[in-house]
């Protein structure tokens, strides 16, 4: 894999609560120097304006995912307004430990419903789940009408992206979603690693030292 075809999967990505605007133009200059394929921000930060081929990807229900589904769709919702084309949205995961997966597909819904036109990225925080969690919430996240469904959101204590459950995730959706790697993703070789067990986006804060390790 050259350098050009790896910054196409990442979202480059910025969600530091004490983030500034200047911060984001920062992280917009830099991912248009990369060539990455979007920027993601807290919704805060919106709107932004980005060059042409750069998306726009914000959080939602961020970073906990234990917010009322009618919270999660109407921050979707609004984000869409005022220019997100992505939605990287987390799990209820009390619903999750629960084992009440009607519920959980039905909070993932609601967000696809509200956020009409863009895609939809449902964060399931694999590192704090079972095998069988991850499963049964990629099986929700299908059914509810998700287009990816990604591995953490780098904030949860029991840690971030592995490549076991990036496999699970893409042995679970075959090639009927994306599965976005997240969350400790700090080097090229782990980057590289995410890729070959079945992420097609990496959501990645350090790309530019990772892109480094690239060759042309």
């Amino acid at each position: 894999m050259k350098r050009a075809e790896l910054a196409k999967m990442i979202d480059h990505t910025l969600l530091k609560p004490e983030s500034t605007a200047k911060d984001v133009e920062a992280l917009i200059e830099e991912g248009a120097q990369l060539g990455t394929f979007s920027v993601c921000v807290s919704p805060n930060q919106l709107p932004i304006e980005v060059p042409e081929g750069l998306k726009v990807a914000v959080v939602c229900g961020f970073p906990s995912g234990a917010h009322m589904p009618e919270v999660k769709a109407a921050e979707a919702r609004q984000s869409v307004e005022l220019g997100a084309q992505e939605i990287d949205m987390v799990v209820n995961l009390k619903l999750v430990k629960e084992g009440k997966f009607d519920e959980v597909e039905a909070d993932i819904r609601a967000v696809r419903e509200a956020s009409e036109g863009a895609l939809l990225k449902v964060i399931i925080e694999s590192a704090a789940l079972t095998d069988e969690e991850i499963v049964a919430c990629c099986k929700a996240s299908e059914a509810a009408g998700a287009d990816y469904v990604k591995t953490s959101t780098g904030f949860h204590p029991a840690g971030g992206a592995s490549v076991h459950a990036v496999k699970l995730m893409r042995d679970t959706v075959g090639d009927r979603l994306g599965v976005k790697a997240s969350g400790g993703i700090r080097d090229t070789k782990t980057a590289l690693e995410m890729v070959a067990a079945g992420a097609s986006r990496l959501g990645l804060s350090s790309s530019k030292a990772i892109l480094a390790g690239m060759d042309d």
